[in-house]
């Protein structure tokens, strides 16, 4: 484990030389950029089993739910098992949530749907203060707007394909992708900047 001060508050970005790219910082934008790709592909695989009953709904959302263990694996070593395990519990919740909330979506009830939606907004929220507590670098308000975004466009992608619009869907998903990039990128560099010796060369 990297030397590690555990609590930080900070409302924006604290401002740094610009980073340079160096084998170790590329290694691990790589892996991130990796693991938020399969977030937003798993969950798309999962939310289509979901909303059209099909037959892999168990392995496909076992699946999805093997990637907050993944992100775990990655930030342990530079964290600690400790925080990479709340990341993980925090991220595990979104899934979970998100799935209720499809499934509630589905069925129709809106009065579930409205109750899963609001826990997962909170757990937003829960995700944005545990980064900025743990990275000098990470702001609690761009890391709430962004996972805000990041929810936005997935809602939208569960109605338009529980309408049946496969072409606004598949427009969807091409703006998740570069957006769940974003926030790897954003990982990434606070990372960078909170341990600078460990990603020199």
């Amino acid at each position: 484990m990297f030397n590690y001060v555990p609590t930080y508050y900070y409302p924006t970005f604290r401002k740094t030389d610009s980073l340079q790219c160096t084998t170790a910082s590329v290694d691990l934008n790589r892996k991130l950029r990796s693991l938020w790709e399969q977030h937003v592909f798993w969950t798309r695989l999962t939310v289509n089993s979901i909303v059209d009953g099909l037959g892999d709904i168990q392995p496909t959302t076992a699946r999805l739910l093997r990637n907050p263990s993944d992100f775990a694996q990655v930030l342990a070593p530079i964290y600690g098992a400790a925080i990479a395990s709340q990341f993980e519990k925090l991220l595990r919740e979104h899934l979970t949530i998100a799935a209720e909330l499809v499934t509630d979506l589905k069925s129709g009830n809106s009065t579930a749907a409205a109750d899963a939606q609001k826990r997962w907004y909170a757990n937003a929220d829960e995700i944005a203060t545990f980064l900025a507590q743990i990275n000098p670098y990470w702001s609690k308000v761009e890391w709430q707007r962004m996972m805000y975004e990041h929810l936005r466009l997935l809602t939208e992608e569960v109605g338009s394909r529980i309408a049946k619009d496969y072409v606004r869907n598949v427009e969807l998903s091409d703006s998740i992708e570069p957006q769940a990039l974003g926030m790897a990128d954003m990982m990434t560099s606070g990372i960078v900047q909170q341990f600078p010796s460990v990603f020199q060369y």
